[in-house]
């Protein structure tokens, strides 16, 4: 519609199945390329991509016409086939059947950006499930923590 206007960003966090440590170093900037680039085919704008090895950050503007599920299901779909068929050549990896999102303002996109940057300086001292757990209180997620973690 030509008179819709709308900036609706997100902070989207995954992780492997079970935790899986698979994104290793040599491989990782070709992981966040390729989800960007599954971004960019449905018109959002990734503006940050990075994790560690059992997970991933994502601040992705999204527009109006994609559903936030929409979008991360693509994201987590097509990086799995890639993963399996070109870098792991070994069929197992996957993502948790899960993810969280969060609402990002104007405001804090730079914040967030940096956050996500520093994700191996931040996992020094702070695991997945402890850094995930905090992110769902910090934006009053509801949540029952039997079914955080499979």
């Amino acid at each position: 519609m030509a008179n819709t206007f709308t900036s609706l960003n997100y902070h989207i966090i995954f992780s492997t199945r079970k935790r899986e440590r698979l994104i290793m170093p040599a491989i990782e900037e070709r992981v966040w390329a390729y989800l960007g680039g599954v971004a960019k085919s449905l018109d959002a704008e990734p503006m940050c991509i990075g994790g560690v090895e059992d997970h991933v950050h994502a601040l992705v503007r999204i527009p109006a016409k994609h559903s936030v599920a929409k979008v991360v299901q693509s994201l987590k779909g097509a990086s799995s086939h890639w993963m399996n068929e070109e870098v792991m050549n070994r069929g197992h990896f996957a993502w948790q059947d899960g993810y969280a999102a969060f609402s990002v303002s104007k405001s804090n996109i730079a914040k967030v950006a940096k956050y996500i940057q520093e994700q191996r300086e931040h996992h020094q001292t702070k695991d997945f499930k402890a850094e995930y757990v905090s992110f769902l209180k910090r934006h009053g997620a509801e949540f029952d923590e039997r079914y955080l973690f499979d």
